[in-house]
């Protein structure tokens, strides 16, 4: 390698300007070594060379030639290229090195921007200052500040703030929904999700028959083949440029009904500054259901004027928290054992957390009371009228357990994660050297209530007892669920009155 690499630098300083020299040997008649040109200057391209042979060169070009740079480079198909290059002086090597760096960074950047896509598209929009137009787009503006700007702030208000920094100018169109009387009174009896909006309010793309139903305020023209017609005739919802066309038309037909005409726009009129759809503009309602907007200008979260409350109100002193109950237990399951007890108007809500929790809403605060009593005097019962409670459904496993709101409000704050509500739920209690508030009531920290309790369990025992021997006298029969379903009733009825009074 020295010798050879020693005739091809004596050939090259004599003639600088040689143009595709080879060497003299007949070993150097192939490609392995061929004079090229890189950077303006001669070079020897390396091809057909393995790995431990080119550090070999490498080796004998420091040791022996100091006008002689191994150079490896990438080319557009990102193979790699490895070449020795004649240089002038050290200066020359030097800026040789320097230039190799340069491509090396470019070629990279070159690939990075190759490998990114939605970015481009955010930080164009960024840029731009576009308007913004989503559906129940609070945890999507939340998705894309996650990915593609940074970590979320620590509070709502700071995240508003971040969010209007970025995206000056952001419309819900569940929140637009709500703006129009009209709009209001279609949707009565319908769903606000997006593609219940888009069924209601753009019929010319949803009705199978050809005719709409209702005539839309803004037509909408689409340019496509028949394969495409028919896939936006039949709806392909939750595919992301289908969801964003039906957000694009139902957005159109909502600036309609509250009054802007786009027939009185100008090329160079912006939507975003309209007087009757700027009122509309960056306020994002935080949940589906909660009666506020989050104004993404102030950060502040206030009451929507415009929403009107489709579900009950969320009374937080009325509300019980209940985990760990039997796996394929629904939400709707509980709240039938709860109504059995405490009567079927006495639950207004249930909201499911996941499969192992959920949380009910009482239409009585001292329901939350009796139901925690009355969930611990079980637990600590062992008879027949523990086993068959109604309440004995939920209890079942041994493992179910009730708290108050405050409870729920704990554990959701905790730094401790799982997946599972009520393996969260377990965690945070085991962490705590102190039972959850509303959790497993000491009954003998009340004066007389232990005597209630005991009071009234002996008297349900008895009734029970008193009504099967009655009927065994009458008919020889077992008692029937019916009768110890009644004298549990009572005996709630009873409790609630003695407790009320103690």
């Amino acid at each position: 390698m020295k010798i050879r690499f020693n005739e091809w630098r004596d050939a090259i300083s004599t003639n600088p300007r040689v143009d595709n020299h080879k060497l003299g040997s007949n070993k150097f008649t192939t490609n392995q070594f061929q004079t090229v040109f890189f950077k303006m200057r001669p070079a020897i391209m390396l091809d057909g060379f393995t790995s431990h042979q080119l550090k070999l060169i490498q080796q004998v070009l420091r040791k022996n030639f100091r006008d002689l740079m191994y150079v490896c480079t990438f080319g557009e198909d990102e193979t790699s290229e490895k070449r020795v290059v004649y240089t002038d002086n050290n200066e020359d090597s030097i800026l040789l090195m320097k230039d190799v760096q340069e491509d090396l960074l470019r070629s990279r950047k070159v690939k990075v921007e190759s490998a990114i896509g939605i970015r481009h598209v955010i930080d164009l929009i960024a840029s731009e200052r576009k308007l913004i137009v989503g559906h129940s787009c609070f945890l999507d503006i939340a998705q894309v500040y996650s990915k593609f700007i940074g970590p979320l702030p620590s509070s709502i208000k700071d995240f508003a703030l971040a969010i209007n920094r970025i995206f000056p100018h952001v419309v819900d169109t569940r929140h637009l929904m709500s703006a129009s009387d009209a709009v209001q009174h279609l949707m009565r009896q319908k769903s606000k999700a997006l593609s219940s909006a888009f069924s209601l309010l753009c019929p010319a793309f949803h009705s199978t028959a050809g005719e709409a139903s209702i005539p839309a305020p803004v037509r909408i023209e689409v340019e496509a083949d028949e394969t495409m017609l028919s896939c936006f005739a039949s709806g392909a919802k939750h595919e992301a440029g289908y969801d964003a066309f039906m957000t694009g038309c139902v957005f159109a037909q909502l600036c309609a009904h509250i009054g802007v005409k786009f027939e009185d726009f100008t090329p160079k009129e912006n939507l975003e500054m309209n007087k009757k759809l700027k009122k509309y503009i960056n306020l994002l309602p935080p949940s589906f259901n909660s009666g506020t907007v989050l104004d993404l200008r102030t950060g502040m979260e206030r009451p929507d004027a415009c929403y009107k409350l489709r579900y009950p109100a969320a009374v937080h002193d009325n509300i019980v928290l209940i985990w760990g109950f039997q796996s394929g237990m629904s939400a709707k399951d509980i709240k039938g054992c709860i109504c059995k007890v405490f009567g079927p108007a006495s639950v207004t809500t249930v909201f499911s957390i996941d499969s192992t929790a959920v949380l009910i809403q009482f239409s009585k605060q001292e329901s939350v009371n009796d139901f925690l009593d009355l969930k611990a005097t079980l637990e600590k019962q062992d008879s027949a009228i523990s086993v068959l409670h109604p309440l004995s459904t939920i209890l079942e496993g041994g493992q179910t357990r009730a708290a108050n709101y405050d409870t729920y409000r704990d554990i959701c704050s905790s730094s401790v994660t799982k997946y599972f509500f009520a393996d969260q739920a377990n965690a945070v209690c085991s962490a705590s050297d102190t039972e959850l508030r509303g959790e497993n009531v000491d009954a003998s920290d009340a004066p007389g209530t232990n005597s209630v309790l005991d009071e009234t369990a002996r008297t349900l025992v008895k009734q029970a007892e008193g009504a099967q021997h009655s009927s065994k006298k009458q008919d020889a029969t077992d008692i029937s669920c019916q009768d110890i379903l009644d004298v549990l009733q009572d005996g709630k009825t009873l409790f609630g009155k003695q407790t009320r009074r103690t």
